[in-house]
């Protein structure tokens, strides 16, 4: 049934003020939107301490099939692309973003917000040590593509692959299918503490757990293996960076390295918060604070060893 009675009309007009005030310098605050504009503050502020600007905004809303009259709940998606200038490099980033309307009996919105994710599995909070990951020191032949893993990542940062599981909190998910993509070899199975896998509708916790994922690349002497570097201008499109939002040790979130910008930092595809081309930094997330932690760590192989 096509809506008749709820105003989507409403959140048309909001999501465009928040596109023009990522373009423009103001716009009419008010208290219902303003944790939207914080958002673009940070995203503008942001892109200003790199010498960049977003020139360009624009979104596709995209509704359910079906919506009855009814309706005063209404979940939905939101794709927003933001091009940026920084000197004479030209890049779009993208952010796929779900979002929750709410609209009164008469069909007024009352609310537009969006559906914010923890990062970290709430289900396998097992406790992990070091020694576990180190396995045995046998060699197994591993030479990385990472074209194929960056095309991976561009294909489906924004969507499920059905070939693979799928979580609420998708991040490290998506990071081990982007290794794996490319030619990146599982050992452990079916040990969950060992290694790093997936077979057989199950998985390592390295496959899916931000913290595990660090651990595991952290000291891992065979098979899939990563060297940590200092900074983020050594990494390379295929690389990996773990982030520990609070600075407490656990690390959250992870992303995939899929480009880098005109001064040599890392732009990141992830998922939960699904984005493509996004700053590496993550200043801009609602995650973020002043003792945020990051490990960042370049894909080894048999071609370029430690």
């Amino acid at each position: 049934m096509v809506v008749t009675n709820v105003d989507v009309q409403a959140v048309y007009r909001k999501i465009n003020e928040k596109l023009q005030f990522l373009v423009n310098k103001s716009v009419n605050h008010n208290r219902q939107q303003s944790s939207e504009l914080e958002w673009c503050e940070k995203k503008k502020e942001l892109a200003a301490k790199r010498k960049a600007e977003i020139v360009k905004a624009t979104c596709l809303i995209k509704w359910p099939k079906q919506i009855e009259d009814e309706a005063t709940v209404l979940d939905y998606l939101c794709d927003y692309r933001l091009l940026y200038k920084q000197g004479d490099f030209l890049y779009i980033e993208e952010i796929g973003e779900e979002r929750v309307a709410k609209f009164s009996n008469k069909g007024h919105l009352i609310s537009d917000e969006v559906k914010l994710k923890d990062c970290f599995h709430k289900d396998e909070e097992d406790d992990w040590s070091n020694e576990e990951w180190h396995g045995k020191d046998e060699r197994v032949s591993f030479q990385y593509d990472r074209l194929k893993s960056v095309q991976y990542a561009e294909r489906w940062w924004n969507s499920r692959n059905p070939n693979y599981p799928y979580f609420d909190v998708n991040c490290t998910n998506y990071v081990s299918q982007c290794l794996r993509a490319g030619d990146a070899p599982m050992r452990g199975y079916p040990n969950r503490s060992s290694g790093w896998w997936l077979a057989n509708n199950n998985w390592s916790y390295s496959w899916s757990v931000a913290h595990a994922l660090m651990l595991y690349l952290s000291t891992s002497k065979t098979g899939l293996r990563a060297k940590e570097v200092s900074s983020p201008e050594l990494l390379k499109p295929g690389d990996v960076i773990c982030y520990d939002f609070q600075g407490d040790g656990r690390f959250d979130h992870s992303t995939f390295v899929v480009a880098k910008d005109k001064s040599d930092m890392p732009l990141v595809n992830a998922q939960t918060s699904n984005s493509r081309m996004r700053y590496w930094s993550y200043e801009d997330s609602t995650a973020y604070t002043e003792n945020i932690q990051y490990k960042f760590f370049h894909i080894i192989d048999d071609n370029e060893d430690s």
